[in-house]
């Protein structure tokens, strides 16, 4: 069984959880830009940051034959201070053709201020200039279903993105359904303070059915673990669900979004693709 872990941060993790994922069959990760543990002191902290997730960390996945792809943006928790995050969006079209790519992400609210989503706003209208995926940050700690509604009536004003192009991450029970409805893709997140458990997101995939849905693990520099992704993998087994839904959910789903752009070679079951995976 092949899996893929869609949101995941491996600048904080060591080589020997790149090993520990290539023994649990994981092809492909992906590490949307976030915050390192403190606000960064420059906008060219960001410009390193960026070339170290875009040239560095898919050199260190390739030698555990993992394909290693990243998204690239201010992220919400340093989003409220809107001069200094336009400078930092003014360089991250110079980002968007490296090979490993994928998008703009992960953008979105953290305390759901105005500043924060003025900032998302000018990284979507950068999206749709250059024709990229939308990764979305939801909030932790601040109102969640509050900021979910912020965004989805921001979505409502603008006819000019594919909502199918757009994924919704950290979602939870209370939350998904109104994203999913709207026609966005959805991630849920394993994580062991802030976010869902194996269970609970078992438990919503069997409410709201497959589609459109991904899991990820988001593994970073706080309590975290990259195998937690099992652990749901293994709960759906528990369960009885057939192994073939499963790999529809953990590699089927995260090919079907992530391979609209043509940079991720991986592909589903049962499609074939000219150089790709």
């Amino acid at each position: 069984m092949k899996v893929i872990e869609p949101h995941i941060h491996m600048i904080a993790r060591t080589t020997q959880d790149y090993e520990r994922m290539a023994r649990m069959h994981c092809v492909a990760c992906c590490e949307p830009a976030f915050w390192a543990g403190y606000d960064r002191t420059s906008p060219q902290a960001f410009h390193d940051y960026f070339t170290h997730i875009s040239t560095f960390e898919p050199t260190r996945a390739a030698q555990y034959m993992i394909q290693h792809y990243c998204w690239v943006c201010i992220n919400p928790k340093e989003a409220d201070d809107v001069e200094f995050s336009m400078e930092v969006i003014s360089f991250i079209p110079e980002f968007l053709d490296k090979p490993t790519v994928l998008g703009i992400g992960e953008i979105g609210l953290n305390k759901n201020t105005k500043n924060e989503m003025k900032t998302f706003e000018l990284q979507v209208d950068l999206a749709v200039k250059y024709n990229q995926l939308i990764w979305i940050h939801t909030p932790h700690l601040a109102d969640k279903k509050k900021g979910v509604t912020m965004l989805l009536d921001y979505f409502k004003g603008r006819s000019d993105i594919a909502h199918g192009r757009v994924l919704f991450d950290h979602m939870e029970e209370h939350t998904i359904r109104p994203v999913l409805e709207a026609g966005f893709w959805a991630a849920m997140t394993i994580y062991p303070t802030t976010k869902n458990s194996p269970a609970r997101v078992v438990d919503t995939i069997e409410l709201y059915g497959m589609d459109n849905i991904l899991v990820d693990a988001s593994g970073d520099w706080g309590p975290s673990d990259p195998a937690t992704l099992h652990d749901a993998i293994f709960e759906m087994r528990r369960r009885g669900h057939a192994d073939a839904d499963i790999e529809n959910v953990f590699y089927d789903n995260p090919c079907r979004f992530l391979g609209q752009n043509e940079k991720f070679l991986c592909v589903p079951h049962g499609q074939t693709t000219a150089g790709r995976r």
